[in-house]
């Protein structure tokens, strides 16, 4: 378990690629996070993300060929901190999101974490 201020952290977590996602809750909950909701479409995205309390999301930015824009544009609303995973680089995105947090896939274990503990000032 890694021990780096993050215990207790309520994350949601965006991601349509099963194995991948898996991968990535066991990452946060070894770091002591706390996993409120796993979505992989828009939709029950938005839904977990206006109904339950959030400290920050991961979003990856492709969703099936939809873009996670919308939920970007929802926690920004609401002031909770997210980070973009991607497989194409930060310079794809769209430029209003360029400046937020963004981890490149692949990304090592050590690198999500360093991206949690940078959005949530831990």
């Amino acid at each position: 378990m890694s021990v780096n201020g993050l215990k207790g952290l309520r994350v949601l977590l965006v991601e349509d690629e099963m194995i991948v996602a898996m991968h990535i809750e066991d990452v946060l909950r070894d770091a002591g996070c706390e996993i409120v909701g796993r979505a992989g479409t828009l939709q029950s995205a938005l839904a977990l993300v206006r109904d339950e309390p959030l400290d920050i999301a991961l979003l990856d930015v492709n969703l099936d060929g939809d873009p996670t824009y919308p939920i970007a544009e929802e926690l920004d609303a609401r002031g909770i901190p997210f980070v973009l995973a991607t497989g194409y680089g930060q310079s794809m995105l769209p430029e209003q999101w360029r400046n937020r947090p963004c981890l490149r896939k692949p990304f090592t274990d050590g690198q999500l974490e360093d991206a949690v503990r940078r959005v949530t000032h831990r």
